[in-house]
């Protein structure tokens, strides 16, 4: 199977919205062509920060026809399934594929606390619902509450064709480096999931990252990538040490509001978070975010 086009930054891009909490189309195809231009190697719809748990699944088909449509082949689009379900998720992942997804990317189940044997046959059936499409696993144990093994993504990596790759949003620099180090002999792509770790992960063997900072910084984390892969590792670290300030200051924010916080202040004009979450109010965590990015020459 053909992976070659999957590295560099991958944006889990925002999901702008109207009043009525429907995908706002003109805004999105903006959205699409300013991370593009600002670098990203690849376009991921409907992740973490795109806020997947709450759009309904024709609006997810509408949103990734979109996408599809005003990257028109200059990126590839990849498409996140994050349902609990074996079923919805090979009903997602079905869709993905008659709708031209270059790729998907499965979450592990949230709320539940699978055994091996159970997530082992979750992850396998998805992917071969749609053998003809690369899948990337998706490792985030600060969400879903429970890790993937090194064990269970080897047995994963070498035991399904089309389960060629995987984004680690661990935090644990030595568990990605273990995912890399017992997977490189099938060429298992890894893909950092930390902003703050783009630079570590890559000098571990990773392809790149899934890098929310690109949606509202691109220029400063794929500075971070591009650097890396000329050979000038002093000035990817220094691009690394530029961003983390400002990608720090998101935390104190309510997850994910932050994302299209700053994307606003850049005057993106993205649109508020869909509820019940709320934008970020006036105060010291707004001010610390301002600070940053007023640092770093954002705003």
């Amino acid at each position: 199977m053909h992976t070659e086009f999957m590295k560099g930054v991958i944006v889990p891009i925002l999901t702008p919205i109207d009043e009525e909490e429907r995908i706002d189309e003109a805004k999105l195809r903006e959205q699409v062509d300013y991370v593009i231009e600002g670098g990203v190697l690849g376009i991921l719809a409907f992740g973490s920060n795109g806020e997947f748990y709450v759009i309904e699944e024709d609006e997810m088909k509408r949103g990734l026809k979109i996408m599809e449509d005003q990257a028109a082949g200059r990126v590839p689009v990849y498409f996140g399934i994050g349902a609990i379900s074996t079923k919805k998720c090979c009903r997602l992942a079905k869709m993905a594929l008659e709708n031209g997804a270059a790729g998907i990317s499965i979450l592990q189940p949230m709320f539940l606390k699978p055994t091996e044997a159970e997530l082992f046959l979750h992850f396998k059936t998805i992917a071969e619902s749609v053998p003809e499409l690369p899948v990337l696993l998706y490792n985030n144990p600060g969400r879903v509450g429970y890790t993937m093994s090194a064990n269970l993504v080897e047995r994963l990596a070498h035991e399904v064709e089309n389960i060629v790759g995987m984004k680690d949003t661990s935090g644990d620099i030595t568990q990605t480096a273990e995912f890399i180090r017992r997977n490189r002999d099938v060429d298992f792509k890894v893909f950092g999931g930390k902003d703050t770790l783009l630079y570590a992960s890559l000098c571990h063997g990773a392809v790149g990252g899934v890098c929310t900072a690109a949606n509202f910084m691109p220029e400063l984390i794929t500075d971070v990538y591009n650097k890396f892969v000329a050979g000038d590792l002093a000035g990817s670290l220094e691009a690394q040490f530029k961003l983390n300030p400002v990608r720090l200051s998101m935390d104190g924010a309510s997850f994910p509001v932050a994302a299209k916080d700053m994307a606003n202040l850049r005057r993106r004009e993205i649109g508020f978070p869909y509820k019940p979450n709320l934008a970020t109010p006036e105060g010291p965590v707004l001010d610390r975010i301002k600070k940053e990015m007023k640092s770093a020459g954002l705003i």
